[in-house]
């Protein structure tokens, strides 16, 4: 077995070869991160993906005459429509809350941390509103009904993020 004067030199001549490991870990890692904040470049507003989904939504938009089913068609069911737009409301105002009140005027950045219920109430409310909205729109467009709605909820979202 080892004497103590052994055991003391290999734990220090470990300890020395840990401590330098750990410098060279960490110097490294901060040259990975100061080369790719430098390589970091934010992605365009306007790109392929968005001008699709914001054409398509128009196109989608003339071809099913779109608003005009809506205001004048008997065959949509207005309870399950009128609870989609109070949902859709709902995501609507806290939406705005999050924006306009918490980012820009009281200056929170992380308001999901600061209100942490306000993501999966809004979720559950734009599931809860685009099911009704496709239960309500069903006899208009049968099964088209699901692809429509998500062309026009894609679309709409690419507009907002050219806006923002």
């Amino acid at each position: 077995m080892m004497n103590d004067t052994e055991l003391a030199s290999l734990r220090n001549r470990f300890k020395a070869n840990a401590e330098l490991l750990m410098q060279t870990t960490a110097s490294l890692d901060e040259k990975e991160k100061n080369k790719d904040e430098k390589d970091f470049q934010p992605l365009p507003r306007i790109n392929r993906h968005s001008v699709f989904w914001i054409c398509a939504s128009v196109i989608v938009t003339y071809y099913v005459d779109f608003f005009r089913n809506i205001l004048e068609n008997e065959e949509i069911k207005s309870w399950w429509f009128n609870v989609g737009l109070l949902l859709l409301g709902t995501c609507l105002s806290l939406a705005m809350f999050c924006i306009v009140y918490l980012e820009w005027y009281k200056g929170i950045q992380h308001y999901d941390q600061v209100y942490p219920a306000i993501p999966p109430i809004t979720t559950a409310a734009f599931i809860a509103a685009s099911c009704s909205f496709n239960f309500a729109l069903w006899p208009v467009w049968s099964f088209f009904t699901p692809l429509i709605l998500f062309t026009q909820f894609m679309g709409a979202v690419m507009l907002i993020s050219l806006l923002g």
